[in-house]
């Protein structure tokens, strides 16, 4: 018998031994962090962009940012496979894999002033290189895009009051957003956008039964259509109007769901009901239909490793770390900390027994052929006040499991529908702050590419370029969104996001072979990278034979298939690229293949 409390503490073991040692090797031996040596945030300081930022504030921010709804929905989904495979590839992924790829990419970005990691490769790796990292880039993004957004649709479909709540955070934000923008002044307004996202929390049990309650009883074909077109307006407004104070508000709920989850499991130490082996570890499931490996490394990204974080290591926070060693904390240390995050989503998906589990992830007829029988689901479903069966995506579960762990205190159960819809709130517009911020990736993406054949485009001030821009963008993920299930999306969306993170590794393996004082060094990005790009081409030739291109199966679909095909393709080009240069560096050629990029290889030289 398995208590949550001992999985808490042996990873918070595990972590502080990882960053206590293997942190401080890595930055101060592998990548030689010298302090006496200027950031971008002091050589090119400009008060806007490059700022340089105290370590545990800059830590702060960052992690928000590559803590989205990753590390929360992918190890609910793998608890498919049982407790073990999850725990075990969060701890190993995230001490060996994911914090040495954040801190590296973070680590070359720098030293070529901030730049994202599309004009990294360019300089580490050649033109051919950079172009298809950039290109991959656009079509990881667009992936995302659509995977996290599934998780919302699943959430808010059928569910009145989730959907007010969620709403209503959008003219809070906005008006959070004007005030300050008046007045200068942000403090007042935090306070009131908080209480006011409280209440309409509170609000929601006063739709049952009304007009507006219906209205907002959607489903899940309408709320699909209404997440891109949402993005579109949030990505084409200015950021000081929508993106940025929502994205400070969710901030706040993030660290209180949290907190309420870490204080429960403590206190409570609920028990863990799932096996560490279920009978799906060869394939089958009904959550996710392959094998245990390699669908494990590609269910569990964030929280693990994750490519997604490349383009958060190589865009905002490059520009703002003040020390070249405050890269310990703000990347290694805030990857270990997303660990923490996912390993308490496992905790919140394991409590429940295994066929409330199934009964809420698999569509009613694929639960109905498990012969599964229920047990806590229904008085669940009774406290919560609305159906829980077949809402697939994680975030149900996830706000389920939090439930069930807090109704153990006696008082509580009189709260647990307030509860659960705080957390499917606090889900939802995290993800949605992490789409609308995506989606404007993806639109300055498409400019830049696009900019190549018609100029004007690479202006990001120019109102017909950005408007275009984040069409495509939004319809892009918007089609992905509304093609398949979340067996075939999320699976798409782990295959590219573990494809990002090996073009990570690869460039990292890269500039450690040209600029580390041992070669052998380059094995703390080289083991990662092996196992990983075997991964994940082994999981996209799985996808596209067994799912994208068999007309029997569920997810059978061209147009997925084709996207994983290419995306293969590029990280192969990538990978041969990366190789004929670490033969030419292993022969002793030095400098940099990129040209003009090369003449900041080393910024403080």
């Amino acid at each position: 018998m398995m208590h949550a409390l001992s999985f808490v503490i042996g990873t918070l073991c595990v972590l502080a031994i990882c960053y206590r040692f293997y942190g401080i090797f890595f930055v101060s031996k592998v990548l030689q962090a010298d302090d006496t040596q200027l950031t971008p945030a002091h050589q090119m300081g400009d008060g806007r962009n490059y700022v340089p930022t105290r370590k545990w504030v800059n830590a702060g921010q960052h992690f928000a940012a590559i803590a989205a709804a990753g590390p929360l929905v992918g190890p609910v989904l793998a608890a498919q496979f049982g407790y073990l495979p999850g725990l075990v590839w969060l701890l190993i992924g995230a001490t060996l894999g994911g914090a040495v790829h954040d801190t590296v990419v973070l680590f070359a970005s720098m030293k070529y002033r901030g730049q994202s990691l599309s004009e990294v490769a360019k300089a580490e790796l050649g033109p051919v290189a950079g172009w298809c990292t950039g290109l991959a880039m656009l079509f990881i993004i667009t992936i995302t895009m659509a995977g996290l957004s599934m998780v919302v649709v699943h959430a808010l479909e059928r569910n009145a009051w989730g959907t007010f709540a969620v709403f209503m955070t959008i003219p809070i934000a906005m008006a959070v957003g004007l005030y300050e923008r008046i007045t200068g002044r942000s403090k007042g307004a935090t306070y009131l956008g908080v209480l006011a996202i409280i209440a309409s929390v509170f609000v929601g049990p006063r739709l049952q039964g009304t007009m507006l309650g219906d209205w907002l009883t959607l489903h899940a074909e309408t709320v699909g259509i209404a997440i891109p077109v949402y993005a579109f307006f949030a990505t084409t407004l200015p950021v000081w109007l929508l993106l940025t104070p929502r994205g400070y508000l969710s901030s706040f709920m993030k660290i209180g769901v949290f907190g309420a989850l870490v204080v429960g499991v403590v206190f409570i130490n609920p028990e863990l009901r799932f096996p560490a082996l279920t009978q799906f570890i060869h394939g089958g499931g009904p959550v996710i239909g392959g094998p245990v490996w390699p669908f494990i490394s590609i269910t569990i990204a964030c929280g693990a490793i994750s490519g997604f974080h490349a383009f958060i290591g190589s865009g905002t926070t490059p520009k703002l770390v003040d020390k070249w060693s405050d890269i310990l904390p703000v990347a290694f240390g805030a990857m270990l900390a997303e660990c923490v995050v996912g390993v308490m989503a496992l905790i919140a998906a394991t409590v429940l027994h295994p066929a409330d589990y199934f009964a809420i992830n698999a569509a009613p007829a694929v639960f109905a052929k498990l012969n599964m029988q229920v047990v806590d689901l229904p008085r669940l479903a009774q406290e919560i006040g609305i159906d829980l069966y077949g809402r697939t995506g994680g975030a149900v579960t996830l706000a389920v499991g939090m439930t069930e762990i807090f109704t153990r205190i006696p008082w509580f159960g009189d709260l647990a529908s307030y509860f659960f819809q705080f957390v499917v709130m606090f889900e939802a517009v995290f993800i949605l702050t992490a789409v609308d911020s995506g989606t404007r990736v993806a639109r300055y993406l498409i400019q830049d590419l696009g900019g190549d054949v018609y100029r004007p485009l690479k202006r990001l001030d120019w109102m017909p370029g950005a408007v275009g821009a984040s069409l495509v963008a939004c319809a892009l993920w918007g089609y992905l969104l509304n093609s398949g299930d979340i067996n075939s999306v999320w699976t798409l969306f782990g295959v590219s996001n573990q494809l990002m993170a090996s073009i990570g590794l690869m460039i990292g393996t890269t500039l450690i072979l040209r600029l580390a004082r041992r070669r052998i060094y380059m094995l703390t990005c080289l083991v990662p990278l092996a196992y990983l790009f075997v991964t994940v081409n082994y999981a996209g030739y799985w996808m596209i034979a067994n799912v994208y291109m068999n007309p029997t199966a569920k997810g059978y679909n061209l147009f997925n298939g084709t996207i994983s095909i290419i995306m293969l393709v590029l990280g192969m080009v990538i990978m041969i690229a990366s190789l004929r240069r670490w033969k030419e560096l292993l022969l002793g050629a030095t400098g940099t293949p990129g040209g003009e990029a090369a003449l900041v290889g080393a910024v403080g030289d």
